[in-house]
């Protein structure tokens, strides 16, 4: 049996008041966990925090040296209540100065479009210094990539599509020599008649095989009547082979159980 792999540890701080009051759904926590996860790194938390900087400054300075990364969303623009670079510059004990590279990015954009540059579009360009500029090729505001207490300390837009942009063609390449060399993979099967309830004997069992499987039932609808239950293992290794073999492994022997419990299995299958 494959031992596991130790993962580097990840946290995603998300910022805007807006996401805590529910006017805005968090797809950017979801989004950047998958992201993260697939990459090798252990995402082991996602925070939300208000428009603060003493907020930010306390998650960002909780996650320095246990997480590899920090990224965090939101607070970039030009705005009073953008202030997350604050935050971080304040965790990191660093100064908040204009960044030359950032300023040059801010202003192409805004020429572009024939307008002038103002202090508050300046304000996008102001980083922690030492920070590395991020380009955004969506919107104005760049982000920031800092190293510091041996973590990377990354922030990005809100926006959705400049955060995930961003985070493809900049912070993707940089982050991937952090994570050791491994496949991830996630399989999964659906399970029809049989509750949740039923299947979590056989489910514990099934944990047990792998330690470089971990698994998750989904209930979908109710626990009675005609229950649906979703099994989902993601597993990883060196090889894509030997991932999905270990995923298969356990999730064959939940197959095995719940047909002997009488249940159906409607979908199987491996991303």
């Amino acid at each position: 049996m494959e031992e596991p792999v130790s993962k580097p540890k990840a946290w995603i701080i998300s910022v805007g008041n807006e996401l805590l009051i529910g006017r805005t759904i968090n797809t950017n926590a979801a989004w950047l966990g998958r992201k993260l996860t697939f990459l090798g790194f252990e995402v082991e938390r996602i925070v939300t925090v208000p428009d603060s900087i003493d907020d930010i400054a306390e998650e960002v300075s909780r996650a320095l040296g246990r997480a590899k990364v920090v990224v965090t969303t939101g607070g970039l623009g030009p705005t009073y209540d953008d202030v997350t670079l604050e935050g971080v510059a304040k965790a990191l004990g660093l100064p908040l100065e204009v960044n030359s590279e950032a300023l040059d990015m801010v202003k192409r954009f805004y020429e572009a479009k024939g307008l002038e540059l103002t202090e508050h579009r300046v304000k996008m360009a102001r980083l922690p210094r030492g920070a590395k500029a991020l380009p955004n090729p969506v919107g104005a505001a760049p982000g920031s990539l800092v190293e510091a207490g041996g973590s990377v300390v990354i922030s990005l837009p809100g926006v959705p599509s400049e955060m995930k942009a961003m985070f493809e063609e900049h912070v993707e390449p940089y982050i991937k020599r952090l994570a050791p060399r491994l496949q991830v993979v996630e399989c999964s099967v659906r399970i029809v008649g049989v509750p949740e309830s039923s299947l979590a004997p056989i489910i514990e069992k099934a944990y047990k095989l792998s330690p470089r499987v971990y698994l998750k039932s989904h209930p979908e609808g109710y626990e009675t009547g005609n229950p649906v239950v979703t099994v989902k293992a993601l597993a990883s290794s060196h090889t894509r082979e030997a991932a999905e073999s270990e995923a298969k492994k356990v999730l064959e022997y939940i197959v095995r159980g719940a047909r002997e419990l009488g249940a159906s299995i409607s979908q199987e299958g491996c991303s």
